[in-house]
């Protein structure tokens, strides 16, 4: 199959902020599409990988001279593998504010703390994820929301370049093993592969510490540990719960779920489309899809998260909230393709759960029937970017 380009809704942000900005960094996850966004936004700058040694090398011997070999600027990809080239940057944009510096990486939080060290006020800093339902539309007609599940939303998929089959057993052994042997260092990899598939598992639950590490049998100083490394290397992310401004008592534990659906189908073991269809996950993992949707939307904006979701002590509960200037938008998710009354009957409740204002509610799930007239939409997951800011 020929590899296509797809455009990326980050790309026109991107090149927005580059007006303003001598410096621009794109984090996210690896083979998320980082480098092949750069490469075709900024084909005028020269690109360099310090993933490859001996750029690494000199890079590093002589950070001036490989900083100063263009007037234009670079592209430095990969740019957490040498650090300490951030200074230097600073220095020179100072210098030569007209140079641009186009920086990317895939290790979350070491990048993201040395980049606000170093360039503070020199850079804007993007959060690019795997390919979002809107990318895709046009690539996607025949699929059936299974096969969206099942395949996930890396773009090796959708370029032709890799099947599910082959790409996330690599992407476990090749990329997750990596920075858990760069961020920790785990002497039996074995329990942590164990506590990376129950935390697939676990998707759209609240993330219980010390119930994960009576199960595995490790301390939970070491599943904290080993949440980090999910985190930074962008295969999980936590939902935190909205508690402002309510009249009950609410939970203060976060929800998990994978950064992308398909690598959470290979973590649970599920090989096929008719073996997820039939899967007690299946509802778990459209959730998943729907959260992430949203969350992409956000990033893709060029914004931070505003994406919560809600529970009492009394086990009411919203799946996903959207917080904005307006008020909260409340939003259910059902992976059922029939609708039933009972979908509603959480957001018919929780203006009286909530002292702040509601500014709308919807049902997301699978069915096809559509109601946009009432209090509370009801709406096709395709229609979900309708109602997103």
């Amino acid at each position: 199959m020929e590899a296509v380009y797809i455009n990326r809704e980050l790309s026109s942000v991107i090149k927005e902020a580059a007006r303003y900005f001598s410096v621009i960094t794109i984090t996210g996850p690896r083979q998320s599409g980082k480098t092949t966004l750069i490469r075709n936004e900024f084909r005028q700058l020269p690109y360099y990988s310090l993933e490859n040694l001996d750029v690494r090398s000199y890079a590093e011997t002589d950070p001036v001279a490989f900083l100063n070999q263009h007037p234009e600027g670079m592209i430095l990809d990969e740019v957490h593998n040498a650090p300490n080239l951030l200074s230097y940057i600073q220095g020179i944009v100072d210098e030569y504010p007209e140079r641009r510096f186009i920086l990317s990486g895939s290790s979350q939080f070491a990048m993201l703390k040395r980049v606000t060290q170093s360039l503070a006020g020199r850079t804007a800093v993007f959060e690019l994820l795997p390919l979002s339902y809107s990318e895709v539309r046009g690539h996607v007609e025949g699929k059936s929301l299974d096969d969206l599940l099942f395949e996930g939303f890396y773009p090796a998929i959708y370029a032709g370049r890799n099947v599910p089959g082959f790409l996330y057993q690599s992407y476990i052994k090749t990329y997750l093993d990596k920075d858990v042997r760069d961020l920790l260092q785990i002497k039996d990899m074995m329990l942590f592969h164990t506590f990376i598939r129950l935390c697939a598992g676990r998707i759209g639950s609240l993330f219980n510490v010390s119930e994960l590490a009576n199960e595995i049998g490790v301390s939970s100083h070491t599943i904290t540990s080993w949440l980090s490394v999910l985190q930074a290397s962008y295969i999980v992310t936590l939902l935190p719960p909205y508690f402002e401004n309510s009249r009950k008592r609410l939970t203060k534990t976060p929800k998990l779920y994978f950064t992308d659906t398909g690598l959470a189908c290979h973590l649970l073991g599920v090989e096929s489309v008719q073996q997820l269809a039939r899967d007690k996950m299946r509802g778990a993992l459209f959730e998943n899809f729907i959260v992430m949707e949203a969350m992409k939307r956000r990033y893709n904006l060029g914004k931070d998260s505003n994406l919560y979701f809600y529970r009492d002590s009394h086990q009411n509960e919203i799946d996903l909230i959207l917080r904005s200037a307006s008020g909260l938008y409340c939003i259910e998710i059902k992976s059922a393709m029939t609708y039933h009354a009972d979908f509603e009957k959480a957001l018919k409740q929780i203006d009286r759960w909530t002292n702040g204002p509601i500014s709308g509610k919807a049902v997301i799930y699978a069915g096809l029937f559509e109601n946009t007239a009432g209090e509370i939409k009801l709406l096709n997951y395709k229609h979900l970017h309708d109602i997103l800011e």
